[in-house]
């Protein structure tokens, strides 16, 4: 039987825009529901098939990969022919070839994969339905032999100068690994595998409605095909436990907020000896009480009098890494004024910044009888009018 067209279900063009089909999806959802048509046998699969084409066409991206298939007409029924306009044969898009496995909807993967102008439409296919599209063997196959261990992503908070000068950093991750006990099949020592029941030793069960179905790892044997007769006490039988996973971090120098990297190796380790993952590690720099950061440079904010800033002076600053420098302040400098130090700053792939001094001129609250008559004095003789 011809597959549905998803948007005949809804009753929506193909140009019908995400909004609309949510509307048209709602409202025969809201029609067709079971609840509301108790005594109509066919409500339950009607509704069954309105959520399945909205499950597709609701989410942009399996839209455009059912578009993609719709437009070759790899479904046999609908928009129009990928090898002209008769009829499909046995053994091509229209029918299930004999003794095919692992294709939805009659669709050889490895035809799919041929045809041109959509970047290998099998890989498209595989990854709307899961499993393996050259073989069709789902989770089954890729649970086979030493798969690849899983990358762990993580933030780190650390200190401003940290980030600034490079340091080593340990964390401790909580990852998932392959059970030390049973090695990753779920079995008591000593228990047997035998094959699932539920999925028939496939790793994978289907749902859908048609030949439009979507497969997903079996509940039951978790993707591998087999169940113990006897779980493995430590695991509980999913071949899997949580660990607490120690790394020393070498934070680069320079490094500034939000900066991601990716250290090798360093992820889960891989089920049945594949390589381990890696880590992906997300940095967030905590402020600091004395400096700011832009870009690769300091700023270094200093506090100066009012005599300072009119007759000129001199300050000592720290910088990041321990040294002072005196900085000359020049006469007649207004509050927020920035005098600048080269190569002082944070350095970071052979580039440097430079350390800039912010000057903030400092008003004082009181003034003794002799302060005030000074700056009396001083004020007149500049012009004031007070």
């Amino acid at each position: 039987m011809a597959q549905q067209d998803y948007y005949a279900v809804l009753g929506v063009p193909a140009s019908a825009t995400q909004d609309e089909i949510k509307k048209a999806y709602r409202k025969l959802a809201a029609k067709h529901h079971p609840d509301k048509n108790p005594n109509d046998p066919k409500a339950a699969e009607t509704f069954k098939g309105i959520s399945e084409a909205y499950q597709t066409l609701g989410d942009a991206e399996k839209r455009k990969q059912y578009d993609d298939m719709r437009r070759l007409g790899a479904f046999g029924g609908f928009g129009g022919g990928a090898r002209g306009g008769g009829g499909a044969r046995p053994g091509t898009y229209g029918y299930p070839p004999p003794g095919a496995g692992g294709a939805a909807g009659g669709i050889r993967f490895e035809d799919l994969g041929d045809l041109g102008g959509f970047g290998g439409l099998g890989d498209i296919f595989s990854s709307m339905f899961g499993g393996n599209a050259r073989t069709g063997a789902g989770a089954q196959a890729r649970n086979r032999g030493p798969q690849r261990g899983e990358d762990i992503e993580t933030a780190l908070e650390i200190p401003f100068r940290t980030a600034a000068l490079g340091d080593k950093v340990p964390v401790e991750l909580d990852v998932t690994e392959e059970c030390g006990t049973c090695h990753g099949t779920g079995a008591a020592p000593g228990a047997k595998l035998v094959t699932c029941s539920e999925c028939g030793g496939r790793g994978t069960i289907s749902f859908g409605q048609g030949g439009f179905a979507v497969q997903r790892p079996c509940p039951v044997c978790l993707g591998r095909g087999q169940v113990p007769t006897e779980p493995c006490p430590t695991c509980n039988g999913t071949g899997q436990v949580r660990s607490r996973k120690k790394v020393l971090i070498t934070v680069p120098a320079g490094v500034d907020e939000g900066t991601k990297i990716r250290l090798k190796g360093q992820g889960a380790r891989g089920p049945k000896g594949g390589p381990p993952g890696d880590l992906l590690i997300t940095f967030h720099v905590k402020p600091d009480r004395f400096y700011k950061r832009e870009g690769l440079d300091l700023i270094a904010p200093v506090k100066i009098t009012i005599a300072d800033a009119t007759l000129g002076s001199k300050v000592r600053v720290k910088t990041l890494d321990g040294r002072t420098v005196t900085v000359k302040i020049p006469q007649g400098t207004s509050s927020g004024k920035r005098l600048r130090v080269p190569g002082l700053g944070i350095e970071r792939d052979a580039r440097r910044g430079d350390l800039i001094v912010e000057v903030e001129v400092v008003v004082p609250d009181k003034l003794t009888p002799e302060q005030e008559e000074a700056m009396r004095k001083f004020a007149e003789a500049m012009g004031h009018k007070g």
